[in-house]
Parts: C-alpha cells; structure tokens; sequence
C-alpha cells in the first residue's frame, strides 16, 4: 500500500523517541535494588487505636518491588495497587487492602529505617495512624 502522506523526518522520530524514554513512565519500568532492599521483607506494625492503647501488631509484608509497584500482604489480605514514590526525598508508598467491610487506603513514608503511615476504612468510617518496624529483613531478594 502506498504512502499516503510526508515520510516523518529522522530527526523528529529521534526527539519523540527520546522524549518517551525520558518520561516517568519509562524510568517507572526500573527496578531500584537499593529502593527493593530497603523494602522487601516483613515488618510489624502497630495499630493500636490510640497513642495510649495497648500495642496492637500486624504482619505488614513485602514480597516483590519492580519499578514503582510493590506487591505483599498486609493484616493477612493481599495488596492491591502497591505504589512507591521516592521522587522526593524520602520513600513514600500507598496501597489497598479489603476485609468484609470493604476497601482500605493506606499510606506511608519510610524514616530512619521505619514507616509511619495510616490507613483510611471505608468502610468502618475511620482514620488510623500506625508505625512499623522492620521484623525480617529479606535474604534472597
């Protein structure tokens, strides 16, 4: 079949190209070992209602980063939707769990080696604030 139109020059395709790889969406693609090793692993996490409640700790676990996803488990539910930003500094992260109430949003920065966050139920109309410290470390990741 014929061309129907002006051929696109050289020099264009090289600047779109290069403009595609550039983009966040390329440097998305990467794997951050360093970012992985931080990461990867169990931690516990405490979710205790109030600052003078009782400790209350959950298994928080994260089993794979690539890119900017992670995938784990989170108070014995898959994630879904793990995201990681480090773009400013610090590592923050975000993900949804569920139980029978419905959908969890989640969120957390990585400080010093551990995570404050907080978690939003739909479902149950709440805000929780919570802080994690790594349990295990991963060893083969």
């Amino acid at each position: 079949m014929p061309h129907a139109g002006p051929r696109p020059r050289p020099s264009v395709c090289l600047a779109v190209m290069l403009a595609i790889t550039a983009s966040p969406v390329a440097a998305q693609a990467t794997v951050d070992t360093s970012l992985a090793a931080r990461l990867v692993g169990s931690w516990t996490v405490d979710l205790r209602p109030t600052p003078d409640a009782p400790a209350y700790d959950k298994e928080f676990v994260i089993e794979t980063v690539t890119g900017r996803d992670f995938t784990g488990r989170f108070y014995d539910t898959p994630i879904e939707n793990g995201k990681i930003n480090a773009d400013w500094g610090e590592v923050h992260l975000s993900f949804v769990s569920r139980d029978g109430s419905g959908p969890y949003n989640h969120a957390a920065v990585l400080k010093n080696g551990r995570m404050v966050g907080q978690s939003h139920s739909l479902g149950r109309d709440f805000l929780l604030v919570w802080r994690a410290k790594r349990l295990v470390p991963a060893t083969n990741k």
